[in-house]
C-alpha cells in the first residue's frame, strides 16, 4: 500500500463531513488535505482508542518526534510520507502539526474546563489550527481568511462537543464549561446517567445558540476575494450547521445516541454549495 493509498483509506473510513468537501477539490489540493486530515485522525485516534493514558502519552510523544524528523527529511510514517512532499506548496509548517498534537495531549491531562475562554484555547489547537491549514490548502489569498478559518474551526468544534456530550462523558471528558453547567444546574452525574431535563435542554440550547453565532461570525469574516477558493470550508459549514439543526430538532437527545447525517445527505449538501453556492 502506498502512502497515498493509506491516507485515502484513513480519510474515507472516518465517514467525516470533511471527506465530502474534499471530493470537489483539484487533484493536488485534494491530496494535501487528505494527507493532513489523515494526520489529524491518527493523533486523535491515539486519545480515543488507547485506554491507558501513559501509553497514549508515549504515542503522542512519538508523533511529536515524527513531525520533527519528517520536516528534517526523515519521515517514517506513511501519513508523513504522503504529506511532506506537499507541505511546502501549501504553507504547512511543523508548528501546525505540533499544535494539533498538543491539543490531543490536553485531552489526556484535562477532562473539565472552568469556562468558555479556557475551552477556546483547547478548541484553537484541535480545530482552529486545522482550519488555518485547510484554508491554506484550499487556496487562501487574503491574510484575513485566517481569522475566518479560526472562527469556523471553533464553530465546528462546538458542534462536535454538542453532538458528543453523552459519548464524551462516558469517556470521562466533559467539555461543557463548568460555570455554565452550574448556571443551568446540570451536574456531571446527570450526563453520565443520561438524565434529560428542562435544565439540560436549556444548557444545550445555550450552547447551540452560541455555535450558530460562531458560524455567523465566521461567514462575516470571510473576505470576498477568497469566497470561491474557500468553498470546501463552506461545504463543511453547511453540513455541520445542518447537523446542529438536527440536534435542535431532536430536543437535544444526545446523551444516549450520536445524531448524524446520512452520507447521501452530506454529499447533497456539499454538492449544493459547490454548484449553487448556497446552504
Amino acid at each position: 500500500m502506498t502512502p497515498q493509498d493509506y491516507v485515502q483509506q484513513k480519510a474515507a473510513a472516518s465517514g467525516s463531513s470533511f471527506y465530502y468537501a474534499f471530493l470537489f477539490l483539484p487533484t493536488e489540493r485534494r491530496a494535501a488535505i487528505t494527507a493532513f486530515y489523515a494526520f489529524c485522525r491518527e493523533v486523535d485516534d491515539v486519545v480515543d482508542e488507547i485506554s491507558d493514558p501513559s501509553v497514549a502519552a508515549a504515542k503522542l510523544g512519538w508523533w511529536q518526534k515524527e513531525v520533527t524528523q519528517a520536516f528534517a527529511g526523515q519521515a517514517s510514517h506513511p501519513v508523513m510520507h504522503a504529506l511532506m512532499p506537499l507541505a511546502p506548496a501549501f504553507g504547512i509548517e511543523s508548528r501546525h502539526l505540533r499544535a494539533v498534537i498538543e491539543g490531543c495531549q490536553m485531552d489526556l491531562n484535562q477532562t473539565r474546563y472552568l469556562d468558555f475562554p479556557g475551552l477556546t484555547k483547547y478548541c484553537h489547537l484541535v480545530a482552529g489550527v486545522v482550519g488555518e491549514v485547510a484554508a491554506r490548502i484550499f487556496g487562501q489569498t487574503d491574510e484575513a481568511t485566517t481569522l475566518y478559518a479560526h472562527k469556523l474551526g471553533l464553530a465546528f468544534q462546538m458542534t462536535n462537543i454538542i453532538r458528543d456530550v453523552g459519548e464524551d462523558a462516558l469517556r470521562g471528558r466533559i467539555y461543557l464549561p463548568l460555570d455554565e453547567q452550574q448556571r443551568f444546574d446540570v451536574k456531571a452525574q446527570d450526563l453520565l446517567q443520561r438524565n434529560y431535563s428542562e435544565r439540560f435542554s436549556a444548557l444545550m440550547k445555550f450552547q447551540t445558540e452560541r455555535a450558530h453565532a460562531l458560524y455567523d461570525e465566521a461567514l462575516a469574516l470571510l473576505p470576498t476575494a477568497d469566497h470561491r477558493a474557500q468553498k470546501p470550508g463552506l461545504m463543511m459549514a453547511s453540513i455541520y450547521r445542518t447537523l446542529l439543526r438536527e440536534i435542535e430538532a431532536s430536543g437535544f437527545q444526545v446523551l444516549h445516541q450520536r445524531i448524524a447525517l446520512t452520507p447521501l445527505r452530506k454529499l447533497w449538501l456539499a454538492w449544493k454549495m459547490q454548484a449553487l453556492g448556497r446552504f
